[in-house]
């Protein structure tokens, strides 16, 4: 009866300690900041096109959904099949999962001390004790074998909610990881798309650079004809020739870029340098999305992955308030045993062996010489430096999607001012090309057009990859769509 009333009185502990209110603040997740747009300034409902590839028009559509593939937009298989790929094989991927996976295991081992510790233990012993003590064995022998065996149960009822916050904090750390996570897919997706399109202008840039090459070498064979004719005086000869040479010059260091930018997409891929890269990506094989997305305001703290993981790691620093707080209070622990100790193995559970014992202990921290209540202030200040952070991360958000609404018109203006000054200073080459072979202006001219000519196309091809680019800015600025992925990402 005395067994069964101290295990009445342990069950109601344990019930007690899961029905009371945990110690410290319960977290409040922040307000959404309460502002309008993104801008100072209301921005046009669509970008301006050019008569040029990559100059389509592009329409912001407020509040639609973002795809959780949106790279698909691009309609390029081969950049879709490269970013598939690298999601399986990216170390820095494999890695984000494995710490998803640590902290997730973390949660679960600290929500075992929910539970009773039971312990089983089995001892075997043999003994002679001296003469001169009172014998251990009520018959008297000094030499014998002893043998017990019990079963132990320990428990710390959680009455003030210490072991809950610990929990709440380990899982609020576990749900930051998965959203570091989805920042860190978001991340990879991004830099494959932007340095897809590294290559894609480069190789536009390339095809510019020879064209020009080509231009400057009709040119010095012109140049060379009239001066075999007396027309034109060596000098102009010689300038033409380094300006050949200056066009020559400004393709390696372009070669250079392109092969640093297939090793950075072998890279991210989780392949080595060596191996490269099977795709080949070219301007012309992208497209540019019609309809861009932009989320409301209010929905882009929920859509971030890094403000949702700051916003986690604020819920764990105000779970840690709770807890430096319980320990500051009462700490209760139950336990008890039962078992059996015999000389003889079989006869340990005979009549007059068995034992047991039940037995609770309260714990009050009288003084500590202050440390338990600079261990809450430390907690507070913790808290605080979260908060901070966390405020910060979002005003960088709205940072990010403004900077790429700007980038995305000023672009689409760039290219049809390039396209219009490279169609004009085309025409004026071609016109002075002629008019040099007529004798009626002089090189100088040529020269000048040339010169003009070149930095247009480059400026055309810059500005192409410029439209990409952003539009892939403001894709990473919005999180990607990763909420309306069908699968677990933790899987």
């Amino acid at each position: 009866m005395k067994v069964d009333r101290y295990l009445c009185i342990s069950a109601l502990c344990v019930t007690g300690s899961f029905s009371g209110c945990a110690a410290g603040p319960d977290f409040e997740r922040p307000a959404a900041p309460a502002v309008g747009d993104y801008t100072r300034e209301p921005l046009s409902e669509k970008t301006v096109s050019a008569d040029v590839t990559s100059g389509e028009e592009q329409k912001f559509v407020r509040d639609q959904e973002i795809s959780a593939q949106w790279w698909t937009l691009f309609r390029s298989p081969r950049l879709s099949a490269l970013i598939e790929r690298a999601l399986k094989s990216n170390p820095s991927v494999q890695g984000a999962q494995a710490a998803l996976r640590q902290a997730q295991e973390l949660v679960y081992a600290q929500q075992g001390y929910y539970y009773p510790t039971v312990q089983g233990n089995l001892s075997s012993s043999r003994q002679r004790t001296s003469a001169t003590v009172s014998p251990t064995l009520n018959s008297n022998e000094r030499l014998f074998n002893l043998h017990t065996a019990q079963v132990s149960v320990g428990y710390t009822p959680d009455v003030f909610g210490g072991l809950r916050r610990q929990v709440e904090s380990l899982q609020a750390q576990a749900n930051s990881q998965r959203f570091l996570l989805e920042a860190t897919y978001l991340t990879l997706t991004s830099n494959l798309v932007a340095a897809a399109v590294q290559e894609a202008g480069l190789r536009s840039q390339i095809a510019a650079a020879r064209d020009i090459i080509g231009v400057n070498t009709k040119s010095l064979e012109l140049l060379r004809r009239q001066f075999a004719a007396g027309f034109v005086a060596g000098l102009d000869v010689a300038a033409q020739e380094a300006a050949l040479a200056q066009a020559q010059q400004a393709l390696p260091p372009l070669q250079k870029q392109l092969e640093q930018t297939r090793n950075l997409l072998a890279a991210l891929a989780g392949r080595f340098p060596a191996e490269g890269s099977e795709e080949i990506f070219e301007l012309s094989t992208l497209r540019l999305p019609d309809e861009l997305p932009v989320s409301l305001p209010s929905k882009l703290v929920e859509q971030r992955p890094d403000v949702r993981a700051a916003e986690e790691q604020l819920h764990a620093a105000s779970a840690e308030i709770g807890l430096a707080v319980a320990n500051m209070l009462p700490q209760f622990t139950i336990s008890a045993a039962r078992g059996g100790t015999a000389t003889v193995f079989s006869q340990m559970f005979a009549d007059g062996n068995p034992f047991w014992s039940v037995a609770g202990s309260v714990t009050q921290t009288i003084f500590a010489g202050g440390t338990l209540l600079h261990r809450k202030r430390a907690a507070e200040a913790a808290f605080d430096q979260a908060a901070a952070q966390y405020r910060n991360t979002v005003i960088a958000a709205f940072q990010n999607v403004a900077d790429a609404l700007y980038a995305l018109q000023a672009d689409a203006e760039a290219l049809r001012a390039a396209a219009n000054s490279e169609r004009a200073a085309k025409v004026t080459l071609d016109l002075v090309r002629k008019r040099l072979e007529l004798g009626q202006v002089n090189y100088l001219s040529l020269l000048s057009a040339q010169q003009t000519y070149q930095q247009a196309v480059i400026s055309r091809s810059q500005a192409q990859a410029s439209r990409f680019t952003d539009t892939a800015a403001l894709f990473q600025a919005l999180g990607g769509g990763w909420w309306n992925r069908r699968n677990d990402p933790a899987r």
